[in-house]
């Protein structure tokens, strides 16, 4: 008797230090040990605190199967273990009753020994604590699940889908009873893959599958383009599996065939367009592409291979460079151009930064304005031939002529010469005359200070600021240094000596 009292402080000397957690039930239902480290898988410090029988045990804990189906109303482990009922590799999950926010998880086994009639003499519950594996996997769970990018899982033992995210559900229009537990053969992910030979070979070996992009085939009888990757991953219980993951090409597909659409067009109306326009590479500004007015009037762009062929004055060139740095774009740009003849052109430009594939140009077209520019010069030939001998024209006539010469800005009205005051005209003959402030003052009978401020007003009125301009305005509507006489309304404005 004392050599087996003996020999029991020994074994509990050893399973008090064992890590795994162990309680010990006598056939009559009494919990008559415990290690630490069961008590510490439920969250105690003594052992009246997992309860003195089994029934206050159950009251205490809470406990529901996580791998075994509930079998009954003998379906406690401690039920199990009285009811001998030998059991290994079960999971459950344990909350204390008076707290249930306190979870563990056990992997748990029995032994039951018997005295020598086979009668159970000795119970034993062996537990191991899980929690933290669980609890990763708990994450992982509801990681897959929450992930917007489509993912599913297939166990590389026998090539069977296991999970599935609602991601993938909704990329493919598949539900999940129709995905889970189907095969890799049923459902091929990898179909049209670019190096499909390859993907299948890494699947089976449990390599990780480079992605690339690949057609799935859904059930709407329509083909779904993505990117497929796989990764390979170790699922509860060491279950080796391959997680494959999506990504939606539909919306690039789309976006690249409006892409071509559009560069369809632009290359139609550039090709036809009927005003000479050409594609600039956006550093040097040398042509890269043109369309056939331009070639035409230009020559071809391997015909320009210096960035300065097409410039005939550099000055220009910079000018042109330095606006569209500025403000990305220029309009109405006047230059002069070699055509391929050797000639020059006179040209309007008009360019615009633009990117094409991917790569930045800059659209130019070139208005051809060499006729505008010589009737322009025709034209104020003419005008300056007609005044030079104005002496029959009105003063009307004469104005209209000058403002074609020197065409108005806007900013200043012009005034026509019947709209000067009698003294505006005392003052704008004897300016034109040459006289001095002082002189008009001796002249009229003035003070010199009424003078300047005559003249001032005249100055005002006709838009001007000094002597010379107002000698100039008053000659560009033929009028000299002789003094003016008014004709009565409907007769011309003539020089003194006409009418003497």
């Amino acid at each position: 008797m004392a050599d087996a009292t003996v020999d029991q402080a020994q074994l509990r000397q050893i399973v008090a230090g064992m890590s795994e957690g162990v309680i010990l039930i006598c056939p009559d239902q009494t919990i008559t040990y415990a290690n630490a480290a069961a008590l510490a898988m439920h969250g105690v410090a003594a052992l009246d605190d997992l309860g003195e029988t089994v029934s206050e045990y159950r009251r205490n804990f809470v406990v529901h199967y996580r791998n075994h189906h509930e079998i009954g109303p003998v379906q406690h482990p401690l039920d199990r273990v009285l009811a001998g009922e030998r059991f290994h590799d079960a999971v459950v999950e344990v909350r204390q009753a008076r707290n249930p926010e306190h979870v563990w998880m056990h992997r748990i086994r029995n032994i039951v020994t018997t005295d020598e009639k086979g009668r159970p003499s000795a119970l034993a519950l062996i537990l191991q604590d899980v929690s933290d594996r669980y609890e990763a996997e708990a994450r992982f769970e509801a990681m897959f699940r929450a992930n917007p990018a489509p993912a599913i899982v297939c166990r590389l033992a026998d090539l069977r889908y296991v999970k599935v995210n609602r991601g993938f559900l909704d990329l493919t229009g598949y539900e999940r009873d129709d995905v889970l537990g189907r095969s890799f053969s049923q459902i091929d992910l990898l179909t049209g893959a670019e190096h499909r030979a390859q993907a299948i070979e890494h699947l089976h070996a449990g390599k990780t599958i480079p992605q690339m992009e690949a057609c799935l085939r859904v059930p709407k009888d329509a083909d779904k383009y993505v990117i497929v990757a796989g990764h390979p991953i170790v699922m509860p219980g060491g279950t080796p599996c391959m997680l494959f993951t999506f990504a939606d090409l539909e919306d690039r597909r789309k976006a690249e065939a409006e892409l071509r659409a559009s560069e369809e067009r632009f290359a139609k109306a550039f090709s036809l367009n009927p005003i000479p326009t050409v594609l600039l590479s956006a550093d040097e500004h040398v042509p890269s592409s043109a369309n056939e007015a331009f070639a035409h009037l230009f020559g071809t762009p391997e015909n320009r291979a210096e960035a300065a062929a097409l410039w005939t004055d550099q000055s220009e060139r910079e000018r042109f460079r330095c606006e569209l740095e500025r403000h990305g774009q220029v309009r109405g740009f006047e230059a002069r151009l070699r055509t391929q003849d050797g000639g020059e052109c006179a040209c309007s430009l008009t360019a615009v930064r633009v990117t094409i594939d991917s790569a930045p140009y800059i659209l130019c077209a070139v208005q051809d304005i060499a006729e505008r520019k010589r009737n322009e010069q025709e034209l104020a030939k003419a005008i300056e031939a007609v005044m030079g001998d104005a002496s029959w024209f009105s003063r009307g006539v004469i104005e209209k002529l000058a403002a074609l010469r020197n065409p108005s800005d806007g900013e200043t009205a012009s005034i026509a010469v019947e709209a000067l005051t009698a003294r505006e005209r005392d003052m704008l003959t004897r300016i034109c005359a040459g006289a001095s402030d002082a002189t008009i003052a001796a002249d009229l009978g003035l003070s010199p200070n009424t003078v300047r401020n005559h003249v001032t007003r005249l100055y005002r009125k006709l838009g001007v600021n000094r002597r010379s301009a107002v000698v100039v305005w008053a000659r560009e509507r033929g009028i000299g240094a002789e003094p003016l006489i008014d004709r009565p309304k409907g007769r011309k404005l003539v020089r003194k000596h006409q009418a003497d």
